[in-house]
């Protein structure tokens, strides 16, 4: 063969080789990628031990004719399934070569502690566990557990739905018996543990006994006499209580039905007033609202930015600098905090100063830009049940990120539960494809400011900490991110570099990033495991 055939031959195979050891590894990121994200898009202090004891022997009572039946679980779904017994669980090690991770991302797992000294151990569990079975009872009501309705009873009645404001009264709604057998009499009565019966209206032919008691009984030859009368029975509560639910059982012979009465004044409605200038605009229905410490520089940079676009908006801004400079200008809100007081605390000081139904969140490193859309932002949450939605941020090296996450918790045992948070974000928004569901944001959103209050920020979290207020709000916030709105960040790289730094830049790194300088604050991790009753937590 020709020597220079041959050379032509082998350089050819060197780069064939080189390029399926690019390729391969990028169609199998490609790949995994698919699957993983299959998108879619969607439109968007009661008894409590009495009652567990009552549901408890109703369920045991229940036929159990099937126990006998043999039966297989499925393979996976007992994890799938647990009860009382989560695990967190990592991948286990695979096969290393460089950027592995990125191309399979691989679920790491951390057990939970508290960093304080073992004799003090006990006793932080022991708090940890009063202040969770305190929780608990006041956040879970009779309306919260299962009740059957089971088939073939006679008995009709309404399961859920039926609700009363405190010390107040109600028709309560579908009471009534079908023929049940053939006698002289039919016979039904209820019993109630937080208020009393009483009748609307008196039908002939009917005996009513126990009328303004907690049990009441009905008596009638005529079953339509007495259907007709069960149309008037009310419901009055009787032991205050603002949020919580009663007990109703609900009887005729052997036939017994179990349904609930939420007790609770309805959510009250606050709405905000555009105010004197009486537009329906941006400036009037968002406040933005930032921390700021040290970095006056970089807080004028985003101010003058800001007002490039939104001239009349106003800031609300929170400084805990030990000397703070003045800031001020048309519709800015300086508000001075002690020296070192943190990144969360000033967040709820920002916060509470708001007066209008939106309010924005920033790093005070951020610059607008013509991309910087805010009336995307209320256009969705005007249009949505969207709580709160995130934008993008554009990095100097031209990377925008939307930092997006799905947030789940699994039931534990003593030791706490688990939590579990994953990139990814769970559907796409009908009529807003940019924007998607997720759990958890980046640090640049709008959302309603009374959500936003209701939530708070736990001011323990004094240097870093982004994503415990999103597990706060699990299962109170409606989180959206859309990556259309995107706002910019200053450049970074010349603070980081030790001749590139400036006397302020050396002062803000020695607070953010030095720990010893935290005092009494807590690192998220710890806030998990003492106050959100969390033993583990697995990310991606």
């Amino acid at each position: 063969m020709n020597p220079l055939f041959r050379a032509i031959m082998h350089a050819a195979n060197k780069k064939a080789v080189v390029v399926l050891l690019v390729v391969l590894p990028l169609t199998a990121m490609l790949v995994y990628h698919w699957n993983a994200y299959t998108i879619t898009t969607i439109d968007v202090q009661q008894r409590a031990d009495t009652l567990k004891t009552l549901l408890k022997e109703k369920l045991q009572n229940m036929d159990r004719r099937n126990d006998q039946i043999p039966y297989h679980i499925k393979d996976g779904m007992s994890k799938l399934l647990a009860v009382n017994g989560c695990v967190c669980e990592g991948d286990k090690p695979g096969i290393t070569f460089p950027f592995s991770q990125l191309l399979f991302p691989q679920v790491s797992a951390t057990q939970l502690h508290a960093s304080i000294p073992d004799s003090d151990l006990q006793k932080a569990r022991q708090y940890r566990n009063k202040e969770y079975r305190s929780f608990y009872k006041r956040t879970h009501t009779a309306a919260d557990s299962l009740i059957l309705a089971e088939a073939n009873s006679p008995l009709q009645y309404p399961t859920q739905g039926v609700e009363v404001r405190p010390k107040g009264t109600l028709l309560i709604p579908g009471l009534s018996l079908n023929q049940i057998h053939k006698g002289e009499h039919f016979l039904v009565d209820l019993n109630a543990t937080m208020g009393t019966f009483n009748t609307a209206a008196l039908v002939d032919g009917v005996q009513v006994k126990g009328e303004g008691e907690m049990r009441i009984k009905f008596m009638s030859r005529s079953l339509a006499s007495l259907n007709r009368q069960l149309e008037f029975v009310t419901y009055t509560n009787t032991l205050f209580h603002p949020n919580t639910a009663d007990v109703v059982q609900f009887k005729a012979g052997i036939f017994q039905a179990t349904f609930t009465v939420k007790i609770r004044h309805p959510p009250m409605p606050k709405f905000y007033n555009p105010g004197p200038r009486k537009e329906y605009n941006v400036s009037t229905l968002v406040t933005i609202a930032t921390k700021t410490f040290l970095r006056y520089d970089k807080l004028q940079d985003l101010i003058n930015s800001i007002r490039q676009f939104y001239p009349t908006i106003t800031i609300v801004i929170a400084d805990d600098t030990k000397d703070p400079k003045p800031v001020s200008g048309p519709y800015i809100e300086h508000y001075i905090m002690p020296f070192g007081k943190g990144w969360f605390a000033g967040r709820n000081l920002a916060v509470s100063q708001v007066t209008t139904k939106y309010v924005l969140w920033l790093d005070d490193d951020f610059i607008f830009t013509s991309s910087t859309k805010l009336e995307k932002m209320v256009d969705i949450l005007e249009r949505t049940t969207l709580d709160l939605v995130g934008g993008a941020v554009r990095e100097v090296t031209g990377y925008t990120a939307t930092y997006r996450h799905t947030v789940s918790t699994g039931a534990g045992d003593e030791e706490g539960d688990c939590l579990h948070i994953r990139t990814g974000f769970h559907h796409v928004i009908e009529g807003f494809p940019n924007c998607v569901v997720a759990d958890a944001v980046i640090n640049f959103f709008m959302g309603r400011t009374e959500k936003i209050r209701e939530v708070s920020f736990d001011p323990r979290l004094a240097r870093v900490g982004h994503l415990a207020f999103f597990i706060d709000g699990l299962g109170s916030l409606h989180v959206g991110s859309c990556d259309d709105v995107i706002i910019s960040h200053a450049s970074k790289i010349k603070a980081m570099l030790p001749w590139g730094q400036s006397e302020t830049d050396k002062a803000y790194s020695t607070f953010r990033y030095n720990y010893s300088t935290q005092g009494t604050s807590m690192n998220e991790y710890e806030l998990y495991y003492l106050k959100n009753y969390f033993k583990c937590v697995t990310s991606d």
